[in-house]
């Protein structure tokens, strides 16, 4: 009887979790895709809770309390902007998991003498060596979207060679336990140049290019899991494994597209190409600035506006001051739309994530594609804090490291206003064409104040 039960859990939780993954691909339907996932990753613990194997909870309990004492701090007191941090922090600890398991598996098998099917050993070995790898990746991922080390790309002669040398012995390791039972050594120093390898792949990556890294590592992440999964014969750990490792690696190619990077540079942490740190050059060209009650005369008589939001919006929390300047341009006739970049924040859909929050409508937030056409007929665009998804610069200038990276058309508007707190360049380190266009009014100072500013210089309709 309990072991229906568990089936029938598993069977529920698999269900639930195909349904999140669909209704978290719209903003209309992304709670209940988080309903949805969360009920069936309960459905999946109390499952497996019930499996006829378990037969001690003393530990299962001490590690739950252990892991809800890490992860309930930092759901709560991790604040919007960090949210790219605490995803590369949840695929570190959910990869790390994975990998804990495979190599518990690995020494029952082998350390204990019991024999072990080729399948089931290859299996272990793919879980254990993107467990690894993935954990001190995403933990590099978090080091360099926390600003913790270099957010450049860290590179050295040769390092092609000798990450491939690298990854190429963990492999011929790999290949060793599946092929026969090996001295005890062999899996310890598997394990080290996984994780090695998980830091190699990483520093070569700029900052600007962790969005798509943080997708990718989901893939990574998602791998393991369904490794794990045929490892132990878990239908339901295949299942939501191979979900997840296909959706991120879509979204990594999604990303890569937006960003004009190639998928395989990005795959292999820059193999083929050593990018260089780009240092912004302090620029002495006049910029021409505005006040709060001159941008407010300027948006009252626009017929449209486009407000374009970025990591700048985040980290001010200017979500709701903009929600406030929204509704009362829409009093005053104003057509207002936000025109969302794929990378904008860090993060896929970290921008309209915020806007939510500040309950925006969402028929009011358009993707790139669609939006770009509309900005020649904008009489503004407002930059709130985005940089280099903005930079004309990547259009025309080839010695540009964002050469080629599609970007929103801010420029063609009739007038682009810039909030800004300084001229200080984006994560690409590049200094912003937009800044000095004739057509642009810089308004320096922070998002959140100055848009409650324009919000009170709005003349009285």
């Amino acid at each position: 009887m309990t072991g229906d039960i568990w089936q029938f859990a598993y069977i529920i939780a698999a269900l639930s979790i195909i349904g999140s993954i669909k209704w978290l691909s719209s903003p209309v339907t992304a709670r209940r895709g988080v309903l949805a996932g969360q009920g069936g990753m309960l459905l999946a613990v109390i499952g497996t809770l019930l499996r006829h194997e378990v037969i001690n909870y003393e530990w299962v309990l001490i590690c739950f309390f252990v892991g809800a004492a890490i992860g309930a701090p930092l759901a709560y007191l991790m604040p919007m902007t960090a949210v790219p941090q605490l995803t590369a922090l949840s695929h570190a600890f959910g990869s790390l998991a994975a990998a804990l398991v495979g190599t518990a598996e690995y020494y029952r098998y082998v350390g204990a003498g019991h024999a072990a099917t080729g399948f089931t050993m290859t299996a272990l070995v793919v879980e254990t060596i993107l467990g690894y790898l993935t954990c001190t990746a995403s933990i590099m991922a978090f080091g360099k979207l926390q600003e913790l080390v270099p957010t450049r790309p860290i590179t050295y002669r040769g390092q092609n060679v000798v990450n491939l040398v690298l990854l190429a012995v963990a492999i011929a390791l790999g290949v060793w336990m599946i092929v026969e039972p090996t001295p005890f050594w062999v899996f310890p120093a598997f394990t080290g140049l996984s994780l090695l390898f998980g830091v190699l792949l990483i520093i070569p990556i700029g900052g600007g290019d962790m969005p798509t890294v943080i997708a990718l590592l989901n893939s990574y992440a998602g791998a393991a899991c369904a490794a794990m999964g045929f490892a132990l014969g878990n239908r339901l750990l295949i299942i939501a494994g191979s979900l997840n490792a296909a959706s991120g690696f879509i979204l990594s190619v999604i990303m890569c597209n937006a960003m004009n990077r190639s998928f395989l540079n990005v795959l292999f942490g820059a193999f083929g190409q050593v990018q260089e740190g780009t240092v912004a050059q302090a620029s002495t060209r006049p910029v021409r600035s505005a006040t709060a009650e001159d941008a407010a005369q300027i948006m009252s008589g626009a017929r449209k506006v486009i407000v374009v939001p970025g990591y700048g919006m985040a980290v001010a929390q200017a979500q709701h001051k903009l929600r406030e300047l929204t509704d009362a341009l829409t009093r005053r006739g104003v057509e207002v739309e936000f025109a969302i970049h794929p990378v904008a924040g860090r993060m896929p859909g970290h921008m309209n994530v915020l806007l939510a929050e500040a309950d925006i409508p969402y028929d009011r937030l358009h993707e790139m594609e669609d939006i770009n056409p509309e900005f020649a007929e904008a009489d503004v665009a407002l930059v709130i804090g985005a940089n280099d998804v903005v930079n004309p610069a990547a259009r025309h200038d080839t010695s540009s490291p964002i050469y080629g990276m599609p970007i929103l058309d801010v420029d063609k508007a009739h007038t682009v206003m810039v909030i800004k707190r300084s001229m200080s360049p984006g994560f690409a380190g590049i200094d912003n064409e937009l800044y000095y266009m004739d057509r642009t009014l810089m308004l320096f100072g922070d998002a959140k104040a100055f848009v409650g500013e324009i919000v009170k210089e709005l003349p009285a309709h």
